[in-house]
């Protein structure tokens, strides 16, 4: 679903279905773009509890050196 939605093509979100509910792992890359997410797998499965380990990955470039020793 979330790789077939062209205003999310998702592929990096693994969802795993438990006793519990499904749980969703991965890293995006904004908060934005997480509780999109987040929002149209609740809308697709509303019954559902849905719990998030989607991280935010920093996408600008660093804004300091790096020293290596």
């Amino acid at each position: 679903m979330l790789a077939e939605d062209p205003a999310i093509a998702e592929q990096g979100i693994t969802v795993v279905c438990l006793e519990r509910g499904l749980v969703l792992y991965g890293e995006v890359e904004s908060p934005h773009r997480r509780e999109e997410i987040l929002r149209r797998v609740a809308e697709r499965f509303p019954r559902v509890p849905i719990t998030s380990d989607i991280g935010v990955i920093r996408t600008q470039a660093p804004s300091q050196v790096e020293e290596l020793p």
